[in-house]
């Protein structure tokens, strides 16, 4: 288990670039699978999280060609589909999340697949019934193997159908999705998730020769054809990444330009972080600058009663932002209810920003007060664990903001979504040592 050292304090300054989507990456990467031909993907984010998926996908046969810097071929032309039951596949898979988007790509063009309950984020309960609700509709049956853990599905034909999801699950929306590209007749899926992940996921298929209407809507219509192309395709700048930096800038009084932030791919996260008082507007073409901020201050309802922060599905706020929202709210002035709606066991990572000196009340697994310092009282340095990538990072920011060294353990969960953070913030002027 690997560390970081902190020397927090210190203001930064310069310009930082924002990396590819991790989650667009997951989902274009597992729908390569639905064709025989070259797929080149740009702007790949060479994280954990990313090469495992590559990893498992070489299990598979897929031919995997790194051709630059976050550049990579793709071409499942000889995919050995017994080896679903290896337990070299079994044991890839199940440290992985974004393991369960190959399903529905198999299960579209070999009519079989199987996948052990994957790994991820332990934020809470994060079920996959939407995903084999879809591929039921289609015609498949599935299984899950309470002894080992593991969903099977088969089916010797997918048939288009109508289907209103119970929840617009963006994993969920895109693995059906990729199974319903190449089924028989029309699909129509009422209720999907539109993030911009799955908006891109949607583009790249239709350059592969795929029929999606509705695409950026929660309504999607999908004709099935019989085969799927090859295509180039480049992934979006990461909007949690991006946001990220915003809360780091503004709560370490730090001067940063965030370079290519796709800002029109944003939606609401620009105007959520001006309710905490913190100016995001687009600098040149593509760049955001935040200043150094001795001072915000958070806005009030109208009737003077405490904002809420809450996620929320697209067009609302990303659940992936919300401990980014926390933090930063630790020094502005004024108070904020933190909402996090999808999941119950991502906010119990604010004990370690008391301990740092936040003052924080943890009303349930749900919701947090922050109640701003207003930077009367710094931050002040401790030991602490990541326990998963977005909570992992808003730690780092307090980290940066506290005074004296702070150590944070088990940052591999950090590395799985963040591209070299140490080094892209030491060249800000950050003191980040990895042990």
């Amino acid at each position: 288990m690997s560390s970081f050292v902190v020397e927090g304090g210190k203001p930064l300054y310069g310009e930082i670039s924002v990396q590819g989507a991790k989650n667009e990456a997951l989902q274009v990467i597992c729908a390569t699978l639905l064709t025989k031909e070259e797929v080149i993907i740009n702007n790949i984010p060479e994280i954990l999280d990313v090469l495992k998926l590559n990893e498992l996908l070489q299990t598979l046969g897929v031919e995997i060609k790194k051709i630059d810097t976050g550049k990579y071929s793709y071409k499942a032309e000889n995919i050995n589909i017994n080896q679903i039951y290896s337990d070299d596949f079994y044991q890839k898979a199940a440290k992985l999340r974004g393991s369960i988007m190959v399903v529905g790509p198999l299960l579209a063009r070999f009519g079989t697949a199987i996948i052990p309950k994957p790994g991820g984020d332990k934020i809470g309960r994060r079920h996959l019934d939407t995903h084999f609700f879809g591929f039921e509709k289609l015609g498949a049956k599935s299984k899950f193997n309470h002894d080992r853990s593991l969903f099977s599905v088969k089916a010797s034909k997918l048939k288009g159908q109508y289907m209103l999801l119970d929840e617009a699950s963006v994993t969920g929306t895109a693995n059906i999705i990729m199974a319903s590209v190449l089924a028989e007749g029309t699909t129509t899926i009422f209720n999907a998730a539109c993030e911009p992940y799955v908006q891109q996921l949607c583009r790249m298929l239709n350059k592969m020769g795929a029929k999606i209407n509705g695409v950026g809507s929660n309504l999607l219509t999908i004709e099935g054809v019989t085969s799927l192309k090859g295509t180039q395709h480049t992934i979006l700048p990461d909007m949690i990444e991006v946001g990220s930096f915003i809360g780091l800038a503004a709560l370490t009084q730090s001067d940063i330009t965030i370079k290519n932030v796709g800002f029109e791919h944003l939606g609401i996260i620009p105007q959520s972080f001006k309710k905490l008082g913190i100016p995001v507007e687009r600098s040149g073409i593509d760049d955001i600058h935040i200043p150094p901020l001795k001072h915000y201050e958070i806005e009030t309802y109208l009737d003077g009663s405490i904002l809420t922060i809450a996620d929320a599905i697209w067009p609302g706020l990303s659940p992936d932002l919300l401990s980014i929202f926390l933090v930063v709210a630790i020094q502005a002035k004024g108070s904020v209810l933190i909402h996090q709606k999808m999941f119950e066991s991502r906010l119990f990572f604010v004990d370690r920003l008391i301990e740092m000196g936040a003052q924080i009340i943890l009303c349930d697994p749900h919701r947090a007060i922050v109640i701003g310092h207003n930077r009367r009282v710094p931050l002040h340095a401790i030991e602490m664990s990541s326990p998963d990538i977005r909570a992992g990072v808003a730690l780092l920011i307090a980290a940066l903001s506290a005074n004296g060294t702070s150590k944070i353990h088990n940052i591999e969960q950090i590395d799985r979504g963040y591209l070299e953070i140490d080094k892209r913030l030491n060249n800000l002027g950050a003191n980040i040592k990895r042990l």
